[in-house]
């Protein structure tokens, strides 16, 4: 089958402040998500894509056309940020003490966010089964149209990406939380047959040493919300 380029977009004006962005409208890239960005642009300029698709959000959206400038990406609702309800916009450091925290992280596919009144609400199992049959879908439909050695690059949200690599390597939701995406990263899978192969997972071309920090804000062994602060 195709081969998949999983990218995340870049460092946002939420990651930046550490609040859990979700579905907020204008959050954007920062200097420091764009350069990241134009960077892996760089490590794709001979790559031959296929197609591109992207969440609607605008980090997304900046995110696709830094990426792959010229190129008109398809927006892809199934590909949206996870909707954290009325999570939403909250500062990461105060969502940690709240008691579903521990669901999310121990036990995600229990996890449904609260309602809100101002953003919808869904559970990590909703989000998960959407986004994996999105990409189920746009797979097959490159491969019959571009062949099985095709490329296509698909640009989401952290919890989104993650769910798609836990699902490649057979862990479900349950493995939701033992897998991490930076911003600016690229994770590829290939479907091979009756099954998924994922090929290289967070890669940002960044040094070793600036994945090792853990944020001030989240307790050790937790994984952040959304995908990350900083």
């Amino acid at each position: 089958m195709a081969l998949l380029l999983l990218v995340r977009h870049g460092h946002s004006t939420a990651n930046a402040d550490a609040v859990l962005a979700g579905w907020t409208e204008g959050v954007g890239l920062t200097e420091r998500g764009r350069g990241d960005v134009g960077r892996l642009a760089e490590r794709l300029a001979d790559v031959e894509v296929a197609r591109l698709v992207t969440s609607p959000l605008q980090r997304c959206r900046e995110t696709a056309g830094l990426l792959l400038p010229g190129r008109t990406a398809e927006v892809v609702e199934d590909l949206g940020e996870c909707r954290y309800g009325a999570w939403t916009g909250r500062p990461i450091a105060e969502l940690t003490k709240d008691p579903l925290w521990r669901t999310v992280q121990d036990d995600p596919a229990s996890a449904r966010f609260p309602d809100s009144d101002r953003y919808a609400a869904e559970s990590l199992s909703e989000m998960a089964e959407r986004t994996v049959a999105a990409i189920r879908r746009i797979d097959d439909e490159v491969t019959a149209e571009r062949g099985p050695d095709a490329v296509w690059v698909a640009v989401s949200h952290g919890d989104p990406i993650k769910a798609v690599l836990a699902d490649a390597v057979g862990a479900g939701l349950a493995g939701l939380q033992r897998v991490h995406v930076d911003p600016a990263s690229v994770s590829v899978i290939r479907r091979t047959g009756s099954r998924p192969m994922v090929l290289a997972t967070n890669s940002s071309g960044e040094a070793i040493g600036s994945g090792l920090a853990r944020p001030a804000t989240v307790p050790p062994g937790d994984a952040t919300v959304g995908g990350g602060t900083g």
